[in-house]
């Protein structure tokens, strides 16, 4: 039996898998069973990404691809269809999506925060929900379903999006016509990830992007820890993970540095994680690409902003406006990076933006075949399931697509979608495409007719002459109805022309005049040269996007080019060394590979930039002891303990507050965690390498942690009462539980028996063996008594006491300790501790042998450290050699890396600043700032970029003008908001 495609309208729910519900009863008719076959004939078949059969031939049966190729014979019981010059393509794959699955709305919590898990049998942490099983929070949702197959998909990997362990997802066809049984293809599709916390329950931790990170690294050692039998009570979470594990794993970030974190964590772990990315890899495509991962990748490209009003325009950052421009970019940098990535259809407003999304994408440099393989075979491959997904193959599932064109070409469309071999019509092919330009004689007449978009909701414009008549069309089962005004808009007069329309013209049919009277009329369709002349040049010839190039790091005051290090001679500077030969004038500097290889006078250049320094001052960079600038997060308040976590994960490079620094003359800083617990996060020591990568600019082998005492760790002003300890007799004790808890598991780990490993306690047994260092916040004297003693009975040393407001009282002991003081100039009665600080808690700290430094705690004051310093030869005369060394030498000494910093001398990193002047003065400035031989801030550099920036704002903003007056979606302007985060922030992860 021969059928032309379409026409027949007959159903295809035999195609339904009736063969698996075969032993179920029958009661409203005969028991049968179809063994049909549907065959597609005369097609252009596109059986995979770059491969083409014309004229071929395709026979399903039971939902499933029997056989493909040049020439299949039809069986006997076979219902052909003929899709001469029609094309056939697999149907897409949506590998992370929430489809039929509610994500849970968040339970509310108490006046206090929530610090306990709240399930029994389970693991200790509620955000650890990996026994989750899609499966029982799934329904079919025939609207989103309806939706995502006129977008070209036929399966979607379906989860419970809520939770940092995630557990099992579904792999779920779009076969409307079949039941939840027929459309599941696996009920174990893939097991997800994310840094959010479950709405499902409001226990604190983790409440900041490290802590997120920290619980993960720590749930796949316990989940080894627990598949190996150590564990004598049951846990549900860590059995359905480890069980899980033999699926992809799946992880969502939000963004660059959250795939980049993601691929840490996979390295650090060994699980291969696929990374749910978040659309802005461009901008550190080579970091992106080492982290060789696969990626799934959304397309959800944003509108321009509306930037008409110059005052709302002012709102938009540069930051912003880049990424509207370079955003669409994105999957071609991945292409041509040659990352794995599949295409999402996640984030998007509506599966239907899928197409024009790519169609942007395409001109911007993404290839049509790469395309096709990130919906088809790519998520088919990482969910392990290329054999029946993805591909028109034999024994696939029959999932297809049928287009009039290249299924990317915007005049192409997509017929129908079938899935399982059963049909869903998008667009009916017996529909007439009659879209064109009308020459239309009517009554003596001529006008104009335009019809648009004849397939879908038709769409009329009739001219006569150059006036624009009012119209309205009708459009159905081949009759065209039209309705015209008259060419006076005051005389409601209609004029309705009625015809069977046909694929080619002259059309003839009847017209009915104003007054009633039948006529007849004719409509000639014009060729397409003659309507190709009438648009417009802008219409005939498409100008490519101008993308703005990136930058080093990709926002203001970036570098086009990445600084390098090159040979630089500064002739005639006066060079403070903080050595023993103190303050040369008249000195020169030599500054090879990074390095800092001669210090005299008459030196010779050898090739090197020559700096005329005559009159200037030459030191080593300012080092910020105690800073939290360049962080996405600070506290981890969660735990009265996280020395788990690490500032390292929490790094943002892009924070305009590094440049800012290094303009101040700073060059290396300590990334501290903040105080809202007795013991904080391990700290990241930076040098400020301005839009190089984190690894490049932390200093791994300086290992800090801060701690905290005071108002801030017992929680005074902050109104919660849960968390122990609640008085500062109850820090003590915290920490000494704590430190005795390390030492047990120190002894546990050296005995050879086997052990759990607890990334907590391995960072606390590092403070024992003297391996890691403790930067303590601390105000009042008691406690910093208290935390020396604790100290002594565990045989370690504080490190530095960090603000140190009354560390005048105890400068004798905290001498015989041999710990080191950082504070602040002049600071005082900003809280009730503070209350008896005094200026010249530096002068005296020095005065009695202690190692002193002066720090921000502040991304305001850390760019005028220098000016800080001085204020210690104001209160308490210190000498000015010595008062600089408060910001570059000693604080150096008190991070450890004083061999290689914090002074100018033969061997160590070039470090160093130029200023304009001497260094402590008001109106020094810093020329030149360099962090290991490279000049990341020059004065006369950062006026261009500062027109640059103008500049480029200048150009988007016309670029986004141009936009809106083509008739483009807008977005209002808004503003940037940049957070300043210091010791008190919190944070709440959702």
């Amino acid at each position: 039996m021969n059928k032309k495609l379409f026409c027949t309208g007959w159903l295809l729910c035999m195609f339904c898998l009736v063969s698996a519900q075969e032993y179920f009863p029958v009661n409203d008719g005969v028991k049968t069973i179809n063994t049909n076959y549907t065959l597609f004939n005369n097609a252009t078949l596109h059986p995979s990404p770059g491969e083409t059969i014309k004229d071929g031939s395709l026979l399903i049966k039971d939902g499933k691809i029997v056989s493909i190729g040049k020439s299949v014979k039809a069986p006997k019981n076979a219902v052909v269809i003929d899709l001469q010059d029609k094309h056939i393509y697999p149907s897409f794959v949506e590998l992370y999506s929430t489809f039929g699955i509610e994500v849970p709305k968040r339970q509310g919590g108490g006046r206090s925060p929530q610090y306990e898990p709240t399930r029994d049998g389970y693991y200790w942490n509620d955000h650890i929900r990996a026994e989750t099983n899609a499966l029982n929070d799934f329904e079919y949702d025939s609207k989103a379903a309806e939706d995502l197959l006129k977008a070209g998909f036929g399966v979607v990997s379906s989860h419970k999006a809520d939770g940092l362990a995630r557990g099992n997802g579904i792999l779920v066809a779009l076969n409307s016509d079949g039941n939840t049984a027929e459309r599941l293809i696996d009920t174990r599709s893939a097991q997800f990830f994310s840094f959010d916390k479950s709405n499902l329950s409001p226990q604190s931790y983790p409440g900041s992007i490290m802590g997120a990170t920290a619980l993960i690294r720590q749930v796949f050692v316990d989940a080894d820890w627990y598949a190996k039998g150590n564990v004598d009570t049951r846990d549900l979470s860590l059995e359905a993970l480890n069980a899980n594990m033999d699926l992809p794993q799946i992880f969502v970030g939000d963004g660059l540095y959250d795939d980049l974190r993601i691929a840490s964590l996979s390295k650090e772990t060994g699980v291969p994680f696929i990374i749910v990315g978040g659309g802005d890899e461009y901008k550190r495509i080579d970091e992106v690409k080492a982290t060789e991962a696969s990626y799934i990748i959304p397309v959800n490209f944003q509108d321009a902003y509306d930037v008409e009003d110059p005052y709302q325009a002012d709102y938009v950052s540069l930051s912003q406006m880049l990424e509207w421009n370079q955003e669409p970019t994105n999957p071609a940098k991945l292409q041509d990076a040659g990352l794995k990535f599949a295409i999402t259809t996640n984030d998007l407003k509506s599966p239907d933006d899928l197409f024009p999304m790519l169609r942007k994408a395409f001109k911007y440099g993404l290839k049509e075949e790469t395309a096709l393989k990130a919906l088809t075979t790519v998520p088919a491959e990482l969910l392990g399931k290329s054999d029946v997904l993805g591909a028109l193959k034999q024994g696939a599932w029959a999932n297809l697509l049928i287009t009039s064109g290249n299924l990317f070409d915007e005049e192409s469309i997509v017929y129908e979608n079938w899935v399982q071999g059963s049909q869903n019509i998008i667009k009916d092919a017996s529909v007439i495409d009659i879209d064109g330009s009308y020459t239309l004689n009517l009554s003596g007449k001529t006008y104009e007719m335009t019809i648009s978009k004849s397939t879908e909701k038709p769409s009329v414009t009739v001219k006569s002459g150059d006036t624009k008549l009012g119209s309205k069309i009708s459009y159905a089962d081949g009759w065209l109805n039209v309705m015209i005004t008259g060419t006076d808009s005051e005389a409601k007069e209609y004029t309705r022309i009625i015809t069977q329309a046909s694929a080619t013209s002259p059309w003839s049919g009847k017209a009915i005049l104003p007054n009633g009277t039948e006529t007849t009329f004719t409509a000639t369709k014009k060729a397409d040269s003659e309507t190709e002349d009438e648009k417009d040049d802008d219409e005939k010839e498409e100008i490519p996007p101008v993308v703005m190039p990136l930058t080093y790091p990709n926002v203001a005051y970036g570098y086009e080019e990445k600084p390098k290090a090159q040979p630089i001679l500064f002739k005639n500077a006066t060079v403070w060394t903080n050595e023993e030969a103190g303050i040369l004038e008249e000195t020169d500097v030599l500054v090879k590979n990074g390095k800092i290889t001669k210090v005299g006078k008459d030196l010779s250049a050898g090739g090197a930039m020559v700096v005329d320094a005559t009159g200037k001052h030459l030191t080593s960079g300012i080092i910020d002891e105690h800073s939290h600038i360049a962080a996405f997060s600070i506290n981890e308040s969660g735990q009265n303990s996280s020395a788990e976590v690490r500032m390292k994960d929490a790094v943002n490079p892009d924070d305009l507050d590094i440049y800012r620094d290094l303009a101040g003359g700073v060059t290396t800083v300590q990334l501290l965690h903040g105080s809202a617990n007795p013991i904080g996060g391990q700290s990241a020591v930076m040098k400020l390498k301005w839009g190089s990568s984190i690894d490049e600019m932390v200093l791994d082998e300086a290992k800090f942690i801060k701690f905290a005492l005071g108002e801030n760790v017992k929680q005074s002003n902050w109104g919660s009462y849960s968390r122990f300890p609640q008085t500062r007799m109850g820090v003590q004790q915290m920490f000494t539980d704590y430190f005795q808890r390390a030492r047990e598991y120190q002894t546990k780990k050296s005995s050879g028996e086997a052990f759990r490993k607890d990334y907590e306690l391995e960072t606390l047994s590092e403070i024992l063996n003297a391996e890691r260092f403790i930067t303590s916040h601390s105000y009042v004297q008691s406690e910093i008594n208290m935390l020396m003693k604790v100290a002594d009975s565990f045989d370690f040393r504080i490190n530095t006491f960090t603000h140190i407001l009354e560390g005048y009282k105890v400068a004798d002991k905290m001498a015989e300790h041999g710990v080191a003081g950082s504070t602040f100039s002049d600071w005082w009665a900003y809280k009730y501790e503070v209350n008896d600080a005094i200026p010249y808690n530096a002068a005296i700290m020095w005065s009695q042998g202690v190692l002193t430094g002066i720090n921000s705690d502040d991304a305001e004051m850390s760019r005028r450290l220098n000016q800080e310093a001085a204020k210690t030869m104001k209160y308490g005369g210190v000498p000015e050699e010595e008062a600089w060394k408060f910001v570059t030498l000693n604080p150096a000494k008190m991070l450890h890396i004083d061999g290689r910093t914090g002074s100018i001398k033969e061997g160590k990193d070039a470090d160093l600043v130029l200023w304009s002047t001497h260094p402590m003065s008001v109106s020094a400035v810093a020329e030149k700032t360099l962090v290991e031989g490279i000049v990341y801030f020059d004065i006369e550099k950062d006026k261009e970029l500062e027109q640059e920036v103008a500049e480029k704002k200048n150009k988007l903003t016309t670029m986004m003008l141009g936009a809106k007056n083509k008739g483009l979606k807008t977005q209002p302007a808004k503003k940037e908001e940049k957070q300043r985060l210091d010791c008190d922030t919190l944070e709440t992860l959702n």
